[in-house]
């Protein structure tokens, strides 16, 4: 089995076939997906498609493109927690830094970074966090708060940034997360970052309807095409897909620990 870790099944891309799309994910062997969520006043939609679907978890947070109008006077820290009690929810995010886009300030980017982290240590659930073109100062907010407080769940989601980024991340035991990305000509950088990465910290995703992995590109992604980047990651790393499916699996379970395992997963 496989489990999207990372997408977006709220999102309009979906809104005319998300029971086919959630069919054709069960039918390529994806057992699991987590939604995540983008803005905490959408949050009753992304709640709303994991309650329909067995197979569907979610997430509770604001992405950092959105960290200015859901500010601290907006969303605090106490009400991620609230809405995290929910037992759909299974992390926190996504948050974190997005300098490409620059679409919320910078600073309050890093203050609603910092109040997700809260909130993960706050419930015990991973963090999924953002980075983009924004590797130093992710770096630096995440050694931050390890040092304060010590370490809490997290996970650099559909991970496209440069090595030292990756090895600080893995340095304060966090989990790292490859999509589609990993499948493209131009990514043999990344895809030696990823043959790095410990056995016990690889996760997959697709960020759908986002990135979508060769052979699909130019197509509305999906989770079923989580399959095409478990396996380029399977070849990078010279293993089997049998073997990247069990270890991506274990982990997914060992991160999002408050989903209860199959028996049969």
């Amino acid at each position: 089995m496989l489990i999207d870790s990372h997408c977006h099944l709220d999102f309009p891309d979906f809104a005319e076939e998300r029971d086919a799309v959630v069919a054709r994910a069960r039918a390529a062997g994806v057992r699991l997906m987590v939604t995540i969520c983008t803005r905490v006043a959408k949050f009753d939609q992304v709640r709303a498609v994991a309650e329909a679907h067995p197979e569907v978890y979610c997430s509770v947070g604001t992405h950092p493109h959105n960290a200015g109008e859901e500010a601290e006077a907006a969303v605090t820290t106490d009400m991620l927690v609230e809405l995290a009690r929910h037992p759909k929810v299974v992390a926190i995010g996504e948050a974190g830094l997005d300098y490409h886009y620059d679409h919320a300030p910078r600073d309050a980017q890093a203050e609603g970074f910092r109040r997700h982290i809260r909130a993960a240590r706050e419930t015990g659930l991973p963090l999924v966090i953002h980075a983009r073109s924004a590797d130093d100062d992710v770096a630096a907010i995440l050694a931050d708060a390890h040092a304060e407080e010590g370490p809490f769940p997290a996970i650099l989601h559909c991970f496209s940034s440069g090595r030292a980024l990756a090895m600080k991340g893995l340095e304060l035991g966090l989990y790292v997360s490859f999509s589609g990305i990993l499948t493209f000509k131009t990514a043999e950088e990344l895809r030696a970052i990823a043959r790095d990465v410990p056995t016990d910290r690889l996760l997959v995703e697709t960020d759908a309807p986002y990135l979508a992995p060769v052979p699909h590109r130019g197509r509305t992604n999906e989770p079923s095409f989580v399959v095409e980047t478990a396996r380029v990651l399977a070849e990078t790393r010279g293993v089997s897909a049998e073997d990247i499916s069990r270890q991506t699996t274990d982990n997914f379970f060992r991160l999002f620990s408050k989903i209860e395992r199959p028996a049969d997963a």
